[in-house]
């Protein structure tokens, strides 16, 4: 395997949920990913917690940490504060996004309004970001454009000025068909877009779930695979079996397709991630009795 592999992890809540992300840390990290990355809240508590997360990966693991860091509801200052403390810290890779407004209080995502004093727009970021620090910088695509695009042509377009704007990779949204992935590269490459595209994997353990950040997010949702799902809620061993055939499947016909890197959205989880890894081969990046 000689493509990238990474992993998305969001911080804990609680001590529980800390228990289990390290937990989690901890059964992946004999893969030896190329990074991991860690997602970020607007609010001052979760902000806490996802630099206090990089601080410990940064002491207590060998892997190379990935800091997410959004526009919403922050000033410039605030914003570059973050990043300056990142800096500091050893944190040399930025995941730069706009970030979703917070949702109301039936859980709907409301519309997006920039902070007046802040970074509008996550190619704002990402230029403030290259400012500050020469920072390697990742910032979102979508395979089936931004809900909030006009078209794919003006997906693209902002895509294209955020690369302009210093980023050096594009971590794309999931997805469920190979065909959404390999067309949107296809059409990435005539914008004039150079910088690997790596495709983001959301391996289905919820299905429900995973219906409503597909309709936050603008993914497709194919109906085959609601029937692989239907009738198993209760029954998670099954699903997890489903969830990660599912997935394999996908990542095999992408490497049909050339693509030789993977960026899994682990939702804290690791055994099906793991269990992915290993069926992909990726466990033989590393001794098998290590991984």
């Amino acid at each position: 395997m000689s493509g990238t592999l990474s992993f998305e992890f969001f911080p804990p809540k609680t001590p529980a949920m800390e228990e289990s992300l390290w937990r989690s840390i901890q059964r992946l990290a004999p893969l030896k990913p190329d990074f991991v990355s860690v997602t970020y809240g607007a609010g001052g508590s979760t902000r806490e917690r996802t630099h206090s997360t990089l601080q410990r990966l940064l002491a207590e693991t060998q892997l190379v940490p990935a800091a997410h860091l959004t526009c919403v509801n922050a000033n410039r200052d605030e914003v570059d504060e973050v990043a300056q403390a990142y800096w500091d810290a050893g944190v040399r890779h930025i995941v730069a996004l706009r970030g979703d407004a917070p949702a109301d209080a039936a859980g709907n995502f409301t519309r997006y309004l920039p902070h007046p004093e802040g970074y509008a727009f996550a190619v704002d970021l990402v230029a403030g970001l290259k400012r500050i620090g020469d920072f390697e910088v990742s910032v979102a695509g979508y395979p089936e454009r931004h809900p909030e695009s006009a078209d794919l042509s003006d997906d693209l377009d902002n895509l294209k000025r955020k690369v302009d704007a210093g980023a050096t990779r594009v971590i794309t949204q999931f997805f469920f068909e190979a065909e959404t992935f390999c067309r949107f590269v296809e059409n990435a490459r005539k914008a004039g877009i150079t910088v690997p595209i790596v495709p983001g994997i959301l391996p289905v353990t919820n299905f429900a779930q995973v219906q409503k950040f597909a309709k936050a997010c603008g993914a497709a949702v194919p109906d085959w695979m609601g029937g692989l799902f239907e009738g198993l809620d209760g029954d998670p061993e099954t699903r997890q079996l489903v969830s990660a055939s599912v997935a394999v499947k996908l990542c095999e016909k992408l490497r049909d397709n050339g693509v030789e890197d993977f960026h899994f959205y682990t939702l804290n989880r690791a055994d099906l991630t793991l269990a992915i890894c290993r069926m992909l081969g990726l466990g033989a990046r590393v001794p098998a009795s290590v991984a």
